[in-house]
């Protein structure tokens, strides 16, 4: 049996300002850096030993991964970085306020840009679009590890975690609509080694 822990990033500046972020290369916020230093300290009383870690090219994941792991005292393990893994491109609104947005087009519009499966905001991507990027790095990067019953470490963004999980549990469009991933937060999957998810809880 072997462990993926997922991990969205620390609160970002934006985040705190309520901005949409996208590809935008933003910094951690200071609860963004205790966010991440918090999982660190939960996932070290858990005692997984990862194989390996994988995050994005942008550095409020890097940042995150780096503090998980130097409190859990794996600095040393392989790390992988991909674009596959970036969050979604938010497009024109990257860098926009989202209840200005909200106030400009509604309620219902930005929740169906920011969750919806196969809607994208304008010149941007929706959550079916991340995914064919960030599955593939799954399927070929992640996924075989797992089945060697090696645990595995991913520090991503909301979206491209989403994307991962929806494939995990085989969710519909309508239930990846309602699900959102809290900063800082570890959600730890269980597999067999044939691949096949068992089990998830969250630290």
């Amino acid at each position: 049996m072997s462990k993926l822990v997922l991990v969205r990033h620390g609160q970002s500046v934006w985040n705190q300002e309520n901005k949409f972020t996208g590809w935008v290369d933003v910094d951690l916020s200071s609860q963004g850096l205790l966010e991440a230093q918090t999982a660190g300290e939960k996932l070290k009383t858990s005692g997984i030993k990862w194989a390996k870690a994988h995050t994005s090219r942008l550095k409020r994941a890097q940042k995150t991964l780096d503090i998980i792991l130097d409190v859990c005292g794996q600095k040393n393990i392989p790390i992988s970085v991909d674009s596959a893994l970036n969050e979604r491109h938010y497009g024109d609104l990257q860098g926009l306020n989202k209840d200005e947005m909200r106030k400009k087009f509604g309620d219902e519009q930005v929740h169906i840009w920011r969750r919806s499966y196969d809607i994208a905001p304008p010149n941007g991507e929706c959550l079916q679009d991340t995914s064919k990027r960030s599955l593939p790095y799954y399927r070929e990067y992640i996924l075989p590890d797992l089945k060697e019953g090696r645990d595995i470490l991913v520090v991503a963004h909301g979206n491209s975690l989403r994307s991962i999980i929806m494939d995990i549990e085989q969710m519909t469009p309508e239930q990846i609509l309602a699900l959102n991933l809290d900063t800082g937060v570890p959600y730890i999957y269980e597999f067999d080694a044939q691949g096949r998810y068992l089990s998830k809880s969250t630290l």
